[in-house]
């Protein structure tokens, strides 16, 4: 399946700080690949529409029922906007119900190091799927001792 390319809504400002977030869902089900990947284009609409929106990107890899996203915002805040604003807000809930594995990344970059790579944003993913991996293992340990 074809990328949707990174496209900038808004420029920010040469000195500005964006707030960056990376995602990474898992479907369980190529059923659930195939209803994330019709929902996605309208979602992508959304985002460079949103008001605060510096840069938007989506890696669909439906046949591994896996999907990428990758953003950059104004701000945390117009983030959160877009997040609890219509048709994501319902998409994301009605997602859960056939997502395996959703992983989030966020950070900050100067505004000139935009476009985010998707080199970076994996990386980014990959190790905070570590960490995280790290401390499920932790509290194994904890509720056996």
């Amino acid at each position: 399946m074809p990328d949707i390319p990174w496209s900038t809504p808004t420029r920010p400002a040469p000195g500005d700080e964006v707030y960056v977030m990376a995602s990474r869902f898992e479907t369980a089900s190529l059923t659930g690949a195939l209803r994330f990947f019709l929902k996605s284009p309208g979602i992508v609409l959304q985002m460079r529409k949103a008001p605060g929106a510096h840069g938007v990107a989506l890696r669909a890899r439906v046949l591994r029922r896996t999907f990428l996203t990758l953003s950059a915002w104004e701000d945390r805040a117009a983030l959160y906007r877009f997040a609890g604003s219509e048709p994501h807000r319902s998409s994301a809930r009605s997602a859960a119900a056939y997502t395996k594995e959703a992983g989030f990344v966020f950070w900050t970059v100067p505004a000139s190091e935009l476009p985010i790579s998707w080199a970076e944003a994996e990386r980014r993913l990959a190790e905070q799927a570590r960490k995280q991996e790290q401390k499920e293992k932790e509290r194994e340990k904890e509720k056996e001792s």
